[in-house]
């Protein structure tokens, strides 16, 4: 018999697609990556995967590795898909690649299958992370199949198969939309979010926060320390990579942190939109911001700033087991180094203010930037500044002169 490990998350898609790889003659090994998703019933879902008739089931806890490892280099990129969207999903596809092909070797499977649709991101990630990770690994996309697409042309008809069979879901025609969980965020999509009429952060049923205006009238106050651009303290307490997101869900979910709702321009070439929420990375991007901005030289910052946009790219369409990112990761990691400091931020209703930021390595001279009389700043000295910098533009008004 064929054997597959099958990327098992026991929502819709994939509660069908394992018993059509069954029907297919396949052996199936349902691995469930435990991200962190925060309204997920592991125990249900590992006994509906037995239920369904995998050959075996499994749990991969890895939600340290992907906030240290994955989530945590790409906030010190401050890596932003056009401009807003903190990545949540698409940090985590290549470590689900990676857990499942070490499965795979484990159990003696060949093949790879999961449950994206041929018309998203999903399957560039999962698919190019697991062939740079094993060259000769057999994809198995169904949603790619004409023989599966033609059994379940949409939604509906997933719906009523896995009513039909007893699989427990929680999509239904009255909230058809799709949502994918981690730690680091909940996306939703598909269904009514399709229609650009409707108020997405209306119409979700959010998961992991309140929103702005349910959150409480008094404000909240955080502190979080960073050594090396890593977070490494929570209100003076050390904690883990992943206890700092997890606590940072909760304050920045009751004050309603972190939930955007975004047309997004897929890898494959269609616009899609997308409602998001992510309040714990929200907070987290904006405290490594401030120490930065005490740290980081100018120029540094600004061709970080530059290369941001490009590892947010990368990061989305699913590259990120290249040479161009493990050079990128080098560079970001030399930039953090004097990235150490702390920064308490006021949370309110959706919003973040800083309160107050220092830094052992701090760049920030008042002596030098004051507005008041004295100081160690010369201010006579930026007469020969200003006239070497406006050389060029003197010589180019003297030959075209410039109509004004």
């Amino acid at each position: 018999m064929k054997s597959c490990v099958l990327a098992y998350s026991g929502g819709l898609d994939t509660s069908v697609i394992l018993g059509w790889l069954q029907d297919e003659g396949y052996e199936v090994h349902a691995v469930y990556v435990d991200l962190g998703q925060p309204c997920e019933d592991r125990d249900a879902i590992m006994k509906k995967a037995r239920d369904g008739g995998a050959a075996s089931a499994r749990i991969a806890d890895v939600r340290e590795e992907l906030c240290r490892d994955f989530a945590f280099p790409v906030l010190s990129w401050q890596a932003k898909y056009e401009q807003i969207y903190l990545l949540g999903t698409s940090i985590a596809r290549p470590l689900i690649s990676k857990i499942c092909l070490q499965v795979a070797r484990e159990v003696g499977a060949t093949a790879y299958a999961h449950g994206a649709t041929g018309k998203g991101n999903d399957q560039c990630r999962f698919q190019l992370a697991a062939e740079a990770l094993d060259p000769k690994v057999e994809m198995i996309a169904p949603w790619r199949i004409k023989k599966f697409r033609d059994a379940f042309p949409g939604r509906t008809e997933l719906i009523a198969y896995c009513e039909n069979k007893n699989i427990p879901v929680k999509a239904s025609t009255a909230k058809p939309y799709s949502s994918d969980e981690n730690v680091l965020h909940i996306s939703y999509e598909a269904g009514d979010l399709e229609m650009l009429d409707v108020n997405g952060v209306e119409l979700v049923d959010f998961g992991m926060g309140v929103s702005p205006q349910a959150a409480p009238d008094a404000s909240e106050s955080v502190t979080i320390g960073f050594e090396s651009g890593v977070p490494t303290t929570l209100n003076g307490k050390t904690v883990s990579a992943l206890e700092i997101v997890e606590s940072l869900n909760q304050i920045g979910g009751r004050n309603g942190i972190g939930r955007i709702d975004m047309i997004e321009n897929r890898f494959v070439g269609m616009k899609s939109r997308g409602v998001y929420e992510a309040p714990g990375m929200t907070i987290l991007y904006d405290a490594l911001m401030y120490i930065e901005q005490l740290t980081v030289d100018r120029d540094l910052v600004h061709l970080r700033d530059r290369l941001a946009p490009e590892v947010a790219e990368m990061v989305y369409y699913g590259f990120w087991y290249t040479p161009k990112m493990d050079a990128l990761m080098a560079f970001i990691e030399e930039t953090q180094k004097p990235v150490s400091g702390e920064v308490t931020l006021k949370l309110y209703k959706g919003n973040i203010i800083v309160e107050s930021r220092s830094s052992p390595n701090n760049l920030y001279d008042a002596e030098i930037a004051t507005m008041e009389g004295g100081g160690s700043y010369n201010q006579d000295d930026a007469e020969g500044f200003l006239r070497i910098h406006g050389l060029p533009s003197r010589v180019q008004g003297t030959v075209t002169p410039r109509d004004f």
